[in-house]
């Protein structure tokens, strides 16, 4: 009896053991993707996407292929992050914003172009087209790193703060210190519109605003209610001047040694995972404006029109930097800005056809 014992105590010390032996034999690949959002389901749209990115891989690949994600910048900044990528060894995959991702990609820098896109429709098509995707093709030379597809960084389209007086036309702009990313496409777009620009990074935005340093700022309406910038801003308005956007990459060199139909399986998961972020970014944008109107002493949403005064503005100033002092070519500039327009009238014109005859 006692022997007995003996022996199952010994069989059952040692079941952990032979689980992970079996986990380790079912898996064969793992995928380490990095972001610097929060592992929240409900604050951003990146993150559930990833999880739900994560679940359809993983039973689509009965488990061989696992994924494991770390969010809140747990691995690092997104540079240190698209680094780690093109090694594709203890890191596969990350999000990058837009200025992270010029870094190692510079056409990229085109996207920041102001007034980009007049509604998220727009956005979307254009981000998710194949012409998007060849534009984007060039991170596997570049780079050593493959495109998979766009989420909205913070919902996209960014609201000023700032402390002075309500923005409801360009001339409001005048005179106006505002905080900008490290970014001088965003630097020469303020300076078109008569604002002066403090390019500062995230941490001290507040301090800046705080001790006037900058009078104002933009981001996205979610961020501009999750980091309380109504307790250092008194006016907000929804300009949507930048398209804060977020690319997703992985190592080229890690997907190709996955086999033909993990390939495949991550493509298609990953394609699926963009599809619902879309809906959740948009959905939480509109909720933090809503929210931001109630918590800012004043907020106003931009008419197309005036959004349009500001265009013709700030446009040609951006062309001019991105070109000469960027130094990217000309006809590939115009050439995605003709597309975003043709991507627009496109959705417009087929949506009406299919659904208002």
């Amino acid at each position: 009896m006692n022997a007995n014992r003996s022996l199952l105590i010994a069989a059952m010390a040692a079941l952990p053991l032979a689980i992970a032996s079996a986990n380790a034999q079912a898996q064969s690949h793992e995928m380490v993707i990095a972001t610097q959002l929060p592992e929240n389901m409900s604050n951003n749209a990146i993150y559930p996407a990833l999880v739900h990115f994560k679940n359809l891989v993983e039973a689509r690949t009965d488990g061989d292929l696992a994924v494991n994600i770390f969010g809140g910048g747990q691995l690092g900044s997104e540079v240190e992050n698209g680094s780690e990528v093109q090694g594709g060894r203890t890191l596969q995959s990350t999000i990058m914003s837009s200025g992270a991702m010029s870094s190692f990609y510079g056409d990229y820098q085109v996207v920041t172009a102001p007034f980009l896109f007049t509604n998220w429709r727009q956005a979307w098509a254009f981000f998710d087209s194949e012409w998007f995707a060849d534009f984007m093709s060039g991170t596997i030379e570049d780079a050593d790193m493959r495109y998979l597809g766009t989420f909205d960084d913070g919902g996209g389209f960014v609201a000023f703060t700032n402390n002075v007086r309500l923005i409801e036309t360009v001339e409001d702009l005048e005179g106006l210190n505002i905080r900008t990313e490290e970014n001088p496409a965003h630097v020469a777009i303020m300076q078109a519109l008569g604002a002066s620009a403090t390019p500062l990074p995230w941490g001290e935005l507040i301090t800046a605003l705080e001790t006037g340093l900058a009078d104002g700022q933009f981001n996205a309406p979610v961020l501009n209610t999750t980091f309380n910038f109504d307790a250092v801003t008194d006016y907000t308005t929804l300009t949507g001047h930048v398209y804060n956007s977020a690319p997703w990459m992985v190592s080229e060199s890690w997907y190709q040694s996955l086999p033909e139909e993990h390939q495949q399986v991550l493509i298609n998961s990953a394609r699926e995972a963009i599809q619902l972020s879309h809906g959740m970014s948009g959905a939480l944008a509109t909720a933090s404006w809503v929210e931001s109107c109630d918590r800012f002493e004043e907020c106003y949403l931009m008419p197309d029109e005036e959004r349009e005064r500001m265009a013709d503005i700030a446009r040609p100033a951006w062309q001019e930097w991105i070109v000469d002092d960027f130094g990217m070519e000309e006809g590939r500039v115009q050439g995605l800005l003709d597309e975003v327009e043709r991507v627009g009238q496109e959705v417009a014109d087929e949506d009406y056809r299919v659904y208002g005859q």
